[in-house]
């Protein structure tokens, strides 16, 4: 195994531990700290945490896989999650997503060739009366449209 915690984060996982009555039931938020800190949850950073919490790596790979919030490869530095439930394809989440792959060529599951940018067509952001809804990491963007996607993706080359 090579992943482990840096210094900060394994105080931050002591925190942690001693919010839940077992080790085990602290999965969900030692999985998403490992997450932020490596920025995907390859298979030593599960191995890392199932050995950390006295859980299987089989278990901790289950857990991995069965949320989408968890990334099992890289992701960009502006990870976009398009919203493709119908109430986004009825007002125009199938444009943005042809205008992503011609103009930026962004396709599901994909990473730009820079790094800078990857895009997941997700199955609901919650925002089903303002859309089509886009997520940029942890920012919910509404009422999305081809002209506001180029201004947001040119604002984001530039940062």
């Amino acid at each position: 195994m090579s992943f482990t915690f840096n210094e900060k984060n394994l105080k931050k996982c002591d925190a942690i531990l001693k919010c839940y009555p077992n080790k085990q039931a602290a999965l969900l938020p030692v999985l998403w700290l490992a997450q932020k800190q490596q920025g995907y949850l390859p298979l030593d950073a599960q191995e890392y945490v199932a050995q950390l919490l006295d859980l299987s790596p089989v278990h901790v790979y289950g857990v991995t896989t069965f949320y989408t919030m968890f990334k099992t490869k890289p992701v960009g530095k502006y990870h976009l999650q398009l919203c493709r439930t119908l109430s986004c394809a009825l007002v125009g989440m199938e444009n943005i997503g042809h205008h992503l792959k011609e103009k930026y060529q962004l396709e599901h599951d994909s990473v730009s060739k820079d790094g800078r940018f990857s895009l997941e067509l997700v199955e609901c952001l919650g925002s089903c009366g303002s859309g089509p809804a886009l997520m940029v990491n942890d920012s919910l963007v509404e009422h999305l449209t081809i002209e506001k996607l180029d201004k947001l993706m040119e604002k984001l080359k530039k940062d």
